[in-house]
Order: structure tokens, then C-alpha cells, then sequence
């Protein structure tokens, strides 16, 4: 079972589409973040723990990131998306999108996007 983690700002829009459209696909366990103190679900050093692969939408986050919790991620693997906040929740542009990224870093996703 690989674990993804998607982080935004503010877990209420690009994370959790990413969230709930990653976590049909047999093999993945998903979960979702915000690194804003108002997010829907901070961020935390346990969810970092819990994470094989994190995922943040944009650069911003990343650096966020790690310059808050550099010790809890230390051994894990950090890719950006680049993914701008102009996408509603599940808005079918933005699952497009996530189609289109995720799997250049989650290689095995590639074989299991539905058609």
C-alpha cells in the first residue's frame, strides 16, 4: 500500500480532490493537508510520518513546508505539482490535471487511471 499525501494551503479545494479521486485506485491509501493555520485539516509531523510520497500544489507550499517540519522530512520524498488555486472541488478541469502529474511521480498510478 502506498501512502499519498496532498497538501495545499487551506485543505479545501485542490488537496481534497486530489484526496478523494486517489483513493479509488486499488493499492493507495490518500489523505490530505493545509499548511494555513485556518486549514481544513493542518498539516501535522504525524501525517508527514504517515506519508510515503507528499505532494503540495504549488512551490509556496513546498517551502512552507519545509522550512516548518524540515526533521519530519528528512527521509521523505517532496514533489510539487504545480498546480495554481483557480479549480473549485472536484472541478473536472483540476481532476484532469492531477491525471495528468501525479503519475509522473507515482509511476504505477499511470496503468490505473480510469477511462
Amino acid at each position: 500500500m502506498v501512502r499519498l499525501l496532498f497538501v495545499c494551503a487551506r485543505n479545501r479545494l485542490r488537496s481534497p480532490t486530489a484526496e478523494h479521486v486517489f483513493a479509488a485506485v486499488p493499492g493507495f491509501e490518500t489523505d490530505s493537508a493545509g499548511i494555513a493555520p485556518d486549514a481544513e485539516n493542518p498539516i501535522t509531523p504525524e501525517s508527514i510520518a504517515w506519508a510515503d510520497i507528499i505532494l503540495v500544489m504549488e512551490p509556496s507550499h513546498k517551502t512552507k513546508l519545509t522550512k516548518s517540519f524540515s526533521k519530519a522530512l528528512r527521509d521523505k520524498r517532496l514533489v510539487c505539482l504545480d498546480i495554481p488555486d483557480d479549480y473549485a472541488f472536484m472541478d473536472p478541469e483540476l481532476v484532469q490535471l492531477l491525471w495528468e502529474r501525479v503519475p509522473r511521480f507515482v509511476t504505477s498510478l499511470s496503468v490505473a487511471k480510469p477511462e
